[in-house]
């Protein structure tokens, strides 16, 4: 549906037939760790994030989950280390 509250025309999933669906009735503008992000939409002279409403909250523990401009710890490429050696068979 179209927003119909902060970014009127604008397609937004947060919107439902009775209003915005988001506590508080509204979308919040990014953070400035958001800045690169490919889901960052800008609405006349504000920031919005397109997969969340409130993108603050998706910092507070650490990296936000849905952030394409930073590569997570898990995707660096990285050799496999052995750390002992395998036990043989006995026959």
């Amino acid at each position: 549906m179209q927003c119909e509250t902060l970014k009127s025309g604008v397609e937004c999933s947060f919107m439902a037939k009775k209003g915005c669906g988001f506590l508080g009735g509204a979308c919040k503008a990014v953070d400035a760790k958001c800045d690169g992000c490919d889901r960052v939409q800008t609405v006349g002279d504000s920031k919005y994030c397109k997969a969340f409403p409130d993108p603050s909250v998706r910092w507070r523990i650490g990296n936000c989950s849905m952030a394409t401009h930073i590569k997570s710890e898990s995707a660096k490429d990285s050799a496999k280390v052995r750390v002992g050696q395998q036990k043989q068979k006995k026959r």
